[in-house]
């Protein structure tokens, strides 16, 4: 079995709290499983510094940089926490997680505003940005 990242580990203790922590995201008394983005959604993700984004079908993940437009497909497995969407692969050898909460989110580079927002922390590093469905 894989070993699970912080980033997936920390998704799962929050889906399994109780009691009222004001410092985790949602309602804290609501222990039912994040169902604001369904299973037959694509979501899109962009990112900044660095630029990265991507979109998510099915169980599949396709990670976009300005140096690889086309993207790299990647396996996932979704995990629907309390209070978001966690998404967990490996890319080029290291692990890749992704996190998605529900929550106003901006690019800081247009005027668009996005509904969630987005965590990715590949290899140990933590990159942010936004995500949409569609």
């Amino acid at each position: 079995m894989r070993k699970l990242s912080a980033l997936t580990l920390a998704c799962l203790v929050a889906g399994c709290h109780a009691g009222g922590d004001a410092g985790l995201p949602g309602d804290s008394n609501d222990h039912a499983p994040f169902a604001g983005i369904s299973t037959d959604e694509t979501i899109h993700f962009t990112g900044t510094e660095p630029f990265w984004g991507g979109k998510m079908q099915g169980d599949e993940f396709v990670y976009t940089t300005p140096e690889n437009p086309e993207g790299t497909a990647i396996a996932v497995k979704r995990f629907n926490g309390r209070a978001g969407l966690g998404l967990s692969g490996q890319l080029d050898g290291k692990s890749f997680d992704l996190t998605v909460t529900q929550g106003k989110c901006s690019d800081g580079m247009s005027d668009r505003t996005y509904p969630f927002t987005a965590t990715l922390l590949v290899g140990g590093e933590t990159r942010m940005g936004c995500a949409w469905t569609s």
